[in-house]
């Protein structure tokens, strides 16, 4: 396995974490495929989520390049590393770029890996799914495999401070069997939110939640926001983007964007 960088972060950073913290424990490696290309769906709680599932990958012999929102490539120091070990920029005004070169390194044989809510979840629960990843599986003809990341959220997600450095949280991560992707990228993409809710279900069973903690979701005794208050502060998010993009020089533009449509 080639590319330099990426093999020194594969030698530096899991004996560093292991030492500090989080602790994952897998359930599933064997659904990762030896050889071939694969669409790894994770769910979307934390900004680390990304970690546990590409140790997954190396434990077989494997490299899971993520697709990653275009405005990560702003920072130099990000942008040199996401060059550098081939992950795909995200244009979410402009996806269309991004989801061929993703479609193109599937059908090479590469593990692409992305969240299909899109954004993290403030409730910890399932959001809805786009279908990208049944549409890129389908066009490349390769299998999805459905991934459940839960504890990580406790180090580094929305709204609450980083707990980055000897927090020893155990992580657990829940590998499902390979889903074909048909053509009715909807129905695709229905089972595999339903496979994906089971195996959440499944590892919060195995977890311990102390009540009233905010990374505990509200129907498991916890302080994290319901489903409708997660949507309303999602909402109010969206709006105070907006409304700082409008006090930018090219404002205008975005204004006149907004008008001519509806949010959804």
């Amino acid at each position: 396995m080639a590319e330099p960088l990426f093999r020194a972060l594969e030698i530096m950073i899991p004996p560093l974490v292991k030492v500090n913290g989080p602790h994952p424990v897998f359930d599933g490696l064997e659904n990762i495929p030896e050889r071939g290309g694969a669409v790894l769906t994770l769910n979307h709680t934390s900004y680390l989520d990304w970690y546990p599932a590409s140790i997954a990958a190396l434990r077989r012999n494997r490299r899971l390049r993520f697709m990653i929102k275009s405005e990560m490539t702003e920072v130099p120091v990000i942008s040199y590393v996401i060059r550098h070990i081939k992950l795909i920029p995200v244009d979410r005004s402009a996806g269309a770029g991004a989801y061929d070169v993703a479609v193109q390194r599937l059908a090479g044989g590469e593990l692409v890996g992305l969240h299909p809510e899109a954004t993290i979840s403030r409730s910890f629960e399932l959001r809805e799914f786009k279908t990208g990843a049944a549409r890129m599986a389908h066009a490349a003809g390769v299998p999805l495999i459905p991934v459940i990341v839960w504890g990580i959220h406790r180090v580094w997600t929305k709204d609450h401070p980083k707990q980055l450095w000897r927090n020893h949280v155990p992580v657990l991560v829940k590998i499902g069997r390979p889903i074909a992707a048909s053509g009715d990228v909807e129905a695709t993409t229905a089972e595999l939110r339903d496979r994906m809710a089971a195996m959440l279900e499944q590892a919060q069973l195995e977890y311990p939640h102390p009540a009233g903690a905010y990374w505990v979701p509200r129907r498991l005794g916890g302080g994290a926001p319901t489903m409708a208050e997660a949507l309303a502060m999602r909402e109010a998010e969206l709006a105070e983007r907006d409304r700082k993009r409008l006090e930018q020089p090219h404002g205008g533009r975005l204004r006149r964007a907004l008008a001519g449509r509806g949010r959804s």
